[in-house]
């Protein structure tokens, strides 16, 4: 028998760990002395030792060590609980190597232009959503205001519930930049199902992923939020693969002042080939 410090330097495991391994159920001592108290642990244990720091190791936590443990002997049992850490580890791998790739861009970015940060790109996937959409060609983009004049006269009836989150958005349809003519739709997130109104059209959008940039002021930052946007999905390898839309968090419907406005532009990508 072996007692607790001479089993912990045999095993490397420290003296307050085997007292807690202990109090958990994962490895008691062979014998405790019904006098002192000591804790006194068989070298066949060694083995069992040698098993739970191989285990965490790998990165399970006690209780999985635990449930493990018990069926140590099953073979296949064994290698299907191997196989899911690996599978969580793959997953997790994927995650830092993409975070690395952040970080690299980032600094590289900073290095070129050290104000290249001011304009922060976040990778978002938006779930699927009901809205309530108007679409026309309008003058330029400051008639904008007209299409949700639109929206909320043919809906003031209805009832309407704010989706949740509540909403609203401005997809924009062309292919480049125009001057006039341009081909905007409106939408406000709802929950529930509604009649089609004259110009209003009730559908589900499906779910997409966007490279996405809140700022908040005018929007004579639309350039600039453009470029970080076009460099982020250069650095990351991504494609543009949609019309951007903007979400007005606080808009000017809210607010006449152009500081308080809050905009998040979002641009719809995929991961390049």
């Amino acid at each position: 028998m072996l007692k607790i410090g001479d089993f912990s330097k045999l095993s490397h495991i420290s003296i307050r760990m085997l007292r807690h391994y202990d109090e958990v159920g994962l490895l008691h001592p062979a014998r405790v002395d019904d006098m002192t108290g000591y804790r006194y642990y068989s070298e066949d244990q060694l083995a069992q030792a040698n098993r739970i720091l191989a285990l965490r190791d790998m990165g399970f936590g006690l209780p999985a060590i635990a449930e493990i443990l018990s069926a140590y002997s099953d073979p296949e049992a064994l290698q299907q609980y191997l196989q899911i850490k690996k599978l969580e580890l793959n997953g997790q791998a994927e995650s830092l190597r993409r975070q690395l790739t952040l970080l690299d861009t980032a600094l590289k970015r900073l290095r070129k232009d050290e104000s290249s940060m001011k304009y922060n790109v976040v990778l978002k996937e938006f779930p699927e959503r009901t809205v309530a959409s108007v679409r026309d060609i309008i003058p330029n983009y400051n008639y904008e205001g007209r299409l949700w004049h639109t929206l909320m006269q043919e809906t003031a009836g209805l009832a309407m519930q704010p989706g949740d989150p509540s909403l609203a958005i401005a997809v924009f349809h062309d292919a480049d930049y125009k001057e006039t003519d341009v081909d905007v739709e409106i939408q406000m997130t709802v929950k529930g199902r509604y009649a089609d109104t004259e110009h209003v059209r009730f559908r589900t959008e499906p779910p997409v992923l966007a490279a996405t940039v809140t700022y908040q002021g005018n929007y004579e930052q639309t350039l600039d939020v453009n470029k970080a946007v076009a460099d982020w999905v250069a650095d990351n390898g991504y494609t543009l693969c949609g019309p951007m839309f903007n979400i007005y968090h606080v808009s000017p419907h809210e607010t006449q002042n152009p500081d308080e406005w809050v905009t998040e532009a979002c641009f719809p990508v995929a991961k390049r080939a």
